[in-house]
């Protein structure tokens, strides 16, 4: 992933939850500014902080570089509460996500 899709992605994830990059910085036990120093291109979390914004976001690592999933957050949860569904109900919840692409 090249530097500016990082940060396009970081920058989409954290507008999705609604914090700003402050506030963001704060919960990740960072300075102030840490979010905004790699929103601005300044350089890539070390390993341990981005486990951290994976965490922080709830989502894995591979998720947060799969670029065609818009809101991993609620994909997931989506996926998640799916599960419990019958057949009859999955093919409804298709037929109703199919109806909403077009």
């Amino acid at each position: 992933m090249e530097q500016a899709e990082f940060i396009k992605r970081l920058v989409q994830l954290r507008m999705n939850k609604g914090v700003s990059a402050r506030d963001m910085s704060l919960s990740l036990g960072q300075s102030e500014s840490y979010i905004s120093t790699l929103e601005n291109g300044k350089g890539y979390p070390s390993m341990p902080v981005f486990f951290y914004i994976c965490e922080y976001f709830g989502i894995t690592p591979k998720e947060f570089f799969d670029l065609e999933t818009t809101n991993p957050q609620k994909t997931s949860r989506l996926a998640e509460l799916s599960r419990s569904l019958n057949n009859e109900q999955l093919d409804l919840l298709i037929a109703l996500v199919k109806e909403m692409k077009k």
